[in-house]
């Protein structure tokens, strides 16, 4: 739709500046037309990529602005024309018919724009004169403006992109080589006034230096990027490279809907191979597993890299975790069936990897978040015996209790250390960490957002285990610096919590429950949706048994009380509709008798 009504503005424009004018034009002026137009083909054919993105620019548009100075708008839309069809011939098979079209009255539209501008600020057809410099700027300026526009808004309909980061992107990468053409555009004036044919020649040799230097440039830069992004090794991709590209992918797969996994791989037992046979041999295993894996994901789209040691990561758009179980899977047949030098040492008998797998969900938030889950998976293929590869989430119900009751051991075993500080700390933990149990069956989670909520639950004050006793006790209302080192639990927490893998994928538990839904919480000011929905959860259940227990600081509220306080805060602090929902809960729990007993 777009393109229809690109294409239908921009012909009419070229047939209302075109009729009848184009038989006032003597011989002369059609050798004139002829001669602009081979030019601005053969600039168009000398295009030039900028960097970083690789935006393609042509210096054509210099020789419209300065056909619409010297001639007016009717001479450079027959130069258009005339230069549009040789380029259909030249691209014949190549490029689609519609784009050729679409392209031809985009240019209709700027040219026409730029010509009524020009006029309308008072230039005339001519010799380029400093009094008419601000009509020159002007028409400049909006063949710029709208060229930007007219091709953001379709990069942004065609690839669901950002329009303002989209027009901000082009705006960024261009706005140099643009000045450059629109200058060129008067210097292109000068010369054929003039010099006519000889200032066109000049003018082209000038041109194409610049197109040809432009060109060397990308060259360069990319092949600098190239080593920059490499591991040097390898030849894969790098640490740095893969973090930049999953944070691209989890955004456009957030934008379209798109299904993305994520594996990551670990050679098995490499350690034992590099002690036996040396780093020199061990280097070769880590290349040949590099070369195995460029050659099967050749043409797939997936990215791949050199995570760090023998660790190798699969970021594959378009996957859901089935289908990327699938084929890691074939890989690590492939692998298994492979030849090297030295497999009799592993306990396999073959070369192996183990795999873990994280598929992308809209609640994921943090490309660390995504990268976590794929490592626990792939702890969990280590325990399971290696040469395996397991999906995050997909354990037995079995070995989930077992896993989640050592998880919630040994988090308890940290909590402990309340009993000495702060009691009530403690017992506050646990009452949260039973409702949270609740909530996740009235919520239906799966199994691994269920455990990552109630854990989460369960550890989210461990922060301030860093808080002076003094302050965790006082029975007084807190001083205001007081209050601000309380506020610090959320980020030491978050601290505490990374420095064990196991518990990586609880941090945004901890370091976002006193988020509020308006905006106004900490640390971070976080509103509405930017805050994940068993975060916003979690800051129920915790303001909710903060209000019905005693503590030093605030009274306490009874049930009802404290039920008013969360539809009173709802919108503001809390999330409207997780409230709702956990009052009801709550109102449900009470009027069975054994709910009653739990406070």
């Amino acid at each position: 739709m777009y393109s229809f009504l690109i294409c239908f503005a921009g012909l009419g424009l070229f047939i209302f500046n075109i009729t009848d004018k184009a038989f006032r034009f003597s011989p002369a002026d059609w050798g004139w037309i002829t001669a602009m137009s081979g030019s601005a083909v053969l600039l168009t054919v000398f295009t030039f990529q900028l960097p970083p993105q690789g935006n393609g620019l042509s210096l054509d548009s210099s020789v419209y602005l300065a056909c619409i100075f010297i001639f007016g708008p009717s001479f450079a839309l027959l130069v258009l024309l005339l230069s549009s069809l040789v380029l259909v011939f030249i691209e014949w098979g190549t490029t689609l018919l519609w784009k050729h079209l679409n392209n031809f009255a985009i240019y209709c539209i700027l040219i026409s724009s730029a010509a009524f501008i020009f006029t309308l600020s008072g230039g005339r057809q001519g010799p380029l004169l400093g009094s008419h410099l601000p009509a020159y700027a002007s028409a400049m300026l909006v063949y710029f403006s709208l060229n930007l526009l007219l091709v953001g808004i379709f990069y942004y309909l065609m690839f669901h992109e950002n329009l303002y980061t989209t027009l901000k992107d082009m705006l960024t990468d261009a706005v140099l080589a643009y000045l450059c053409t629109l200058v060129l555009s008067l210097v292109l004036t000068v010369l054929l006034y003039y010099n006519g044919m000889t200032g066109l020649a000049l003018f082209l040799g000038l041109s194409i230096l610049i197109s040809y230097s432009f060109k060397r440039l990308f060259s360069m830069y990319r092949s600098i990027e190239e080593r920059a992004n490499r591991d040097q090794r390898t030849g894969l991709y790098n640490h740095s490279y893969f973090e930049a590209a999953l944070e691209e992918e989890m955004r456009r797969s957030e934008a379209s809907g798109q299904a993305l996994s994520l594996a990551m791989i670990d050679i098995d037992d490499f350690k034992k191979y590099n002690d036996h046979f040396g780093h020199l041999k061990g280097d070769g295993l880590i290349v040949f597993l590099a070369d195995l894996l460029t050659k099967e994901t050749a043409s797939t789209g997936i990215i791949v890299s050199r995570y760090g040691g023998e660790e190798f990561t699969l970021l594959l758009p378009g996957y859901d975790a089935a289908q990327a179980k699938v084929f890691i899977e074939q890989l690590r047949k492939l692998l298994n069936n492979s030849i090297f030098e030295g497999t009799e040492i592993f306990p396999q008998g073959c070369l192996a990897f183990s795999a873990g797998i994280a598929g992308y969900q809209p609640d994921v938030h943090f490309k660390s978040e995504l990268v976590d889950h794929a490592d626990q998976a792939l702890y969990y293929a280590k325990k399971q015996g290696k040469n395996m590869v397991h999906i995050y989430g997909n354990q037995s119900s079995l070995e989930r209790d077992i896993d989640f009751s050592q998880d919630v051991r040994d988090i308890e075993q940290q909590l402990n250390l309340f009993m000495y500080k702060d009691l009530e700390t403690f017992k506050h933990s646990k009452r949260v960490f039973r409702y949270a149990m609740d909530i996740s069956e009235l919520l239906q989670l799966d199994n691994p957002a269920r455990r990552q909520f109630t854990l989460g639950a369960l550890i989210h004050d461990i922060g301030k285990l860093e808080i002076p006793w003094g302050i965790l006790n006082k029975k007084d209302k807190l001083l205001p610096e007081e209050w601000e080192m309380v506020k610090w639990h959320v980020t030491w927490g978050k601290e505490m919590a990374l420095t064990n893998d196991k518990y990586k994928e609880l941090a945004p538990y901890i370091e976002l429950h006193h988020e509020r839904y308006d905006g106004k919480g900490y640390p971070y000011g976080f509103k509405g949706e930017e805050i994940p929905r068993l975060c916003r959860m979690l800051t129920i259940i915790d303001s909710f048994d903060a209000m019905t227990t005693e503590r030093p600081y605030q009274p306490t509220k009874s049930f009802n009380e404290a039920i008013a306080e969360l539809r009173a805060c709802a919108g503001t602090q809390f999330d409207p509709e997780l409230t709702e929902l956990f009052i009801g809960y709550i109102e449900a729990r009470e009027l069975r008798p054994i709910g009653a007993a739990i406070s």
